[in-house]
């Protein structure tokens, strides 16, 4: 027993780590399980920290996740990131309840995507609530949310979020570069919406308004067959809407736009009684009045499907639900699922491009709130990129100047296309990366007012078309050979080694002086004390030649003369020797840059 309850435990463990299944209420710091589908809401702080968090003031009962909303007031677009599994088959659903949250009764547009794709612009309501829903395949192991602000002065919000994986058969005649874009999902003959306590997969199915054209059939069997791969809630096909004879079908509600668009849909049917031989009921689907399906028939006690693919249609198009000529009953519906098919689904931005921004992000935290697709959709790129145009664009630029990063710089050496490099005004440490000489197109390269130090590297110094501006960073040295600190510009254009107003350091011309003036001084004092104590020794001992000889010669002996001389000859040299060595690093010129180094420094602004 004990090990059957191990097994139990491992078995939900592991669906729980493979299950992304996740609802996010933005906005909202809270975890809770609201009361009318037993969901688990999840606060959005984990996910963003950017916009502004806003609780929704109303005298009316709210859905507890519409309650909360985040808007977004600057950048191109604003993003959430989901975790998932690459190449799983997800129901994406985005919430927008406006709630008059401003004041202003004056809901916006705006735009909104996923994965780096555009999905719709959301146009909003003053008092309900709208939703959007996307079916698709991931290709990456993150799922983005974004929104973007398309008109002035209306800025993007979003309510909620909910992310649901689904069985990778169901709706299998889509193709897998595609996404489905829900337009309508609907229950026939339900009082309620049929969701997450019946479906597993938490679709919401919305009740059909019956405007008594209808009748309401409900199935004698309580317990429905189901075994389709799109796994339908059995709770839709406990009723049916049908109409009263075979001679009238059911016009079906598509919500399609006005413009043409490839269309996917599902029909769900059961017979809802035990049929005696003389009955039969059979359907058939009419577009535009004309047939096109074969017929298909109603099972009691199991659920049916017909799926509909590879056509276009607009908000004219008709499409009816009709007896066919053999049938003896007339048509009926169980629910109905209507789709437009996207465009193909991008592969997002350059994967080596984004492996390196991903480094920059790890590096720095002020970068990590950045999300969705870097390049994608186009123009919604980062506000500090440039990228190419095309379906995998690359990055040709950063413009990361006076962002606040702090640190080393991170190897982001695979962005092979980059052309601009704007890092100044930071707080960067550490020595210049290598590789940045060494990426193929980069033209211009920003490292002023950091705090970088060491060398340049000799794969930018050397490199002729770069254009390299490295001022105000105390600790750099210009030169492999002369550590002449960079906060003395190298102009490109001049070729001059001033300082653009800075004033130079005289520390080293100063020391310079001082100490060899120094020890020159402790030098002749000690040769005049040598001097003094030859010549003391001297005359003593000419005095003790004198007592002994009674001779009159000079006084002293040929050897202390010699001696004498000889001392006065060394500190006469020493004298000279260090008069010359001041002279010489007095009147020193100032180190001179080859012609490669001064080309490719530039003034700092």
């Amino acid at each position: 027993m004990a090990t059957y309850l191990l097994l139990l435990i491992i078995a939900a463990s592991a669906f729980s780590t493979l299950n992304a299944d996740i609802s996010i209420d933005c906005g909202s710091s809270e975890s809770y399980s609201s009361d009318d589908y037993s969901i688990g809401w999840v606060g959005d702080d984990l996910y963003i920290q950017h916009g502004e968090s806003v609780e929704l003031q109303s005298s009316k009962a709210i859905y507890q996740p519409m309650a909360t909303l985040r808007i977004f007031t600057d950048r191109k677009k604003n993003c959430y990131n989901i975790d998932s599994e690459k190449g799983s088959k997800v129901l994406v659903r985005a919430y927008f309840f406006y709630g008059n949250y401003d004041g202003k009764s004056s809901p916006p547009k705006f735009d909104l995507h996923f994965d780096g794709n555009h999905w719709i612009t959301v146009e909003t309501s003053a008092d309900q609530l709208v939703y959007y829903e996307a079916i698709y395949v991931t290709k990456t192991d993150t799922i983005s949310v974004c929104v973007a602000q398309t008109f002035p002065n209306m800025f993007p919000f979003i309510s909620a979020i909910e992310v649901r994986d689904l069985d990778s058969k169901m709706y299998g005649y889509s193709d897998s570069n595609r996404a489905l874009m829900l337009r309508r999902r609907v229950a026939y003959g339900t009082k309620a919406i049929v969701r997450s306590t019946d479906d597993f997969y938490d679709r919401i199915w919305v009740p059909a308004v019956n405007g008594d054209d209808f009748t309401v059939l409900t199935s004698d069997e309580t317990f429905i067959e189901v075994s389709l791969d799109d796994s339908p809630p059995r709770a839709l096909f406990q009723n049916a809407f049908a109409t009263d004879n075979t001679s009238t079908s059911i016009q079906l509600g598509t919500n399609l736009p006005t413009t043409k668009v490839p269309v996917y849909m599902n029909i769900y049917y059961s017979e809802a009684s035990v049929l005696d031989s003389t009955q039969k009921r059979s359907l058939q689907l009419l577009v535009d009045g004309k047939v096109n399906s074969k017929p298909f028939i109603p099972v009691y006690g199991t659920a049916g499907e017909f799926t509909l693919y590879n056509l276009t249609a607009n908000s004219d198009t008709t499409f009816s639900l009709a007896a066919s000529p053999d049938s003896t009953l007339p048509p009926l519906i169980n629910a109905l699922e209507v789709f437009t098919v996207s465009d193909e689904l991008t592969d997002g931005t350059n994967s080596d491009d984004v492996e390196g921004l991903a480094s920059l992000q790890d590096e720095f935290d002020v970068l990590k709130d950045w999300g969705g697709d870097p390049c994608l959709p186009s123009p919604y790129s980062w506000d500090w990129i440039n990228c190419t145009s095309g379906s995998t664009p690359k990055v040709t630029a950063l413009y990361l100047g006076s962002f606040g990063l702090s640190g080393v710089l991170p190897d982001f050496s695979s962005m092979t296309s980059l052309e601009i490099i704007d890092l100044h005004n930071n707080s960067l440490i550490g020595s210049i990366p290598e590789f940045l000489g060494t990426l193929p197109n980069l033209k211009q390269l920003n490292l002023a007012g950091n705090d970088l130090s060491g060398t340049i590297p000799s794969s930018i110094s050397k490199n002729k078309k770069l254009k390299l501006t490295v001022t105000d960073n105390p600790n750099l040295c210009v030169s492999g050979k002369s550590c002449k600190t960079a906060s003395v510009d190298t102009s490109g254009s001049g070729g001059s080694s001033s300082s653009g107003g800075r004033k130079k350091s005289k520390l080293p011309v100063i020391l310079g002086t001082t100490i060899p003036i120094f020890v020159l001084v402790w030098v002749i004092g000690g040769v005049c004390a040598v001097l003094h104590h030859k010549r003391k020794s001297a005359a003593i001992a000419a005095g003790n030649v004198g007592q002994t000889g009674g001779a009159n010669k000079p006084s002293g002996n040929p050897q202390a003369a010699q001696m004498q001389m000889a001392a006065n000859n060394m500190a006469q040299n020493v004298v000279n020797d260090f008069i010359m060595n001041v002279h010489e690093q007095q009147s020193a010129p100032e180190p001179v840059y080859n012609d490669d180094q001064q080309n490719h420094l530039e003034e700092g602004n």
